[in-house]
């Protein structure tokens, strides 16, 4: 396994450019499933979790290409096996996302259930009860979802009993061939699914209301072929923004999004940073100084993104003053904070509320990664401390970020990957 040596205690300075969003790239993969034409999917990020659902299309028997920009033509004309194995999905939950395809567009579905993630506990349940009130017939059994229908899937209004993304998304893309019309009440905001919904329509899905609480699909016989473009990963951009603040420089974000941050460029002015925006780009600069302490509470699209927690809580360690930060989505989402608390950050723990008082500087120390955003965490806490920090298990680290030692060696980083013992 590689890991990360940051020497830190250096402003940024630079631009960066954004890759695709990995949270929409792999359900529109996923999604391709259902149109018996090529289709072709631009802007994918080149990342392990991308790697891993081609694979796992191409076990069903799909033809996927890729050019030299990792582009994607998918095409799933000759898909004969519709099982979802464990060896593959257990490395990541989003292979979840085949089932609802599976289903709407062949009436099977053997789909193990996910595994690939350390930050608390994800049930499918919501969308196997959605699944089954459209006329599938669920087992779960040794550790498989066996999903069967007798023809179509039947629209029908589905009412969420949580905000689910990826639920929001296996029933979104389940109906796009059912019979009739199926209404998602409670439906994720994400623009992730917007974006899937867009990407769909674009193959011949007739779906609206994406973006908002309630999304309607009027079934359709078969889906064609369509390029489509993946929207910026905002994670990614509010993760370079961040390394601009800990470190006091200033950093242009290129080929973003900025009209899908603002709950996150809110929390970055109120540390003190200057935010300039364009349509597809973002300036942060700190004009050097230490950020201020921020409070945040996470909480489904268009509020503060759970994913973002552990970089603005690296943030809140070198602050002026005391920020808090609670954690409304995932039970286990704290497991960063030991690890921080080994470089010297203060934060004391409160449930679901991490409170912490900054410090003017953190010292570099060995450091384990153990879920994907708590891993940029400790690379932005590296940036920030005097000498050496190591991070450990960087593998979590690739699942969400293209080549980040590169791009932020472009911004003046001492960062480099190396082969590790252990």
């Amino acid at each position: 396994m590689d890991k990360l040596i940051i020497h830190g205690n250096i402003p940024l300075q630079g631009e960066v450019r954004i890759s695709g969003a990995k949270n929409a790239a792999l359900p529109i993969i996923a999604a391709s499933l259902l149109s018996p034409a090529p289709v072709r999917i631009c802007n994918i990020p080149h990342l392990h979790d991308v790697t891993t659902i081609i694979s796992l299309l191409g076990q069903m028997g799909a033809s996927l290409t890729l050019d030299e920009r990792f582009n994607i033509e998918v095409n799933a004309s000759n898909v004969n096996c519709f099982h979802a194995p464990y060896e593959l999905v257990r490395t990541m939950r989003a292979s979840i996302l085949v089932l609802g395809p599976l289903l709407g567009r062949f009436g099977e579905a053997d789909v193990s259930l996910p595994g690939g993630c350390a930050i608390g506990t994800r049930p499918v349940d919501q969308h196997l009860k959605a699944l089954q009130a459209m006329g599938a017939d669920i087992q779960v059994e040794n550790g498989y979802i066996k999903a069967k229908t007798k023809g179509r899937l039947q629209g029908t209004t589905i009412v969420m009993d949580i905000v689910t993304v990826t639920g929001t998304e296996n029933i979104m893309m389940a109906a796009v061939l059912a019979e009739g019309q199926t209404a998602i009440l409670n439906a994720a905001r994400e623009p992730e699914v917007e974006d899937l919904a867009n990407f769909l329509n674009t193959l011949g899905a007739k779906i609206t209301g994406a973006g908002t609480s309630t999304i309607v699909i009027d079934g359709v016989k078969e889906l064609g072929s369509g390029t489509y473009h993946v929207l910026p990963d905002r994670i990614e951009t509010g993760t370079y923004l961040t390394a601009a603040a800990i470190t006091r420089g200033r950093v242009k974000i290129k080929d973003t999004r900025p009209d899908i941050l603002d709950s996150v460029l809110l929390k970055f002015e109120e540390a003190g940073a200057h935010i300039s925006t364009g349509t597809d780009w973002i300036t942060l600069d700190m004009k050097g100084n230490r950020p201020r302490a921020i409070n945040i509470s996470t909480a489904p699209y268009p509020a503060f993104p759970t994913d973002m927690q552990a970089q603005m809580m690296a943030l809140n360690t070198v602050a002026e003053g005391t920020g808090m930060i609670t954690e409304t989505v995932f039970e286990n989402r704290f497991m960063h904070v030991q690890e921080l608390q080994r470089m010297g950050a203060q934060i004391l723990l409160k449930g679901n509320t991490a409170i912490c008082t900054g410090i003017d500087k953190l010292l570099g120390a060995p450091t384990m990664a153990t879920d994907l955003r708590a891993s940029a965490s400790l690379v932005l806490a590296g940036l920030a401390a005097e000498g050496e920090t190591s991070v450990h298990r960087i593998y979590h680290i690739d699942r969400g970020y293209e080549r980040i030692e590169e791009k932020l060696s472009q911004l003046g980083a001492r960062i480099q990957r190396i082969p590790s013992k252990d």
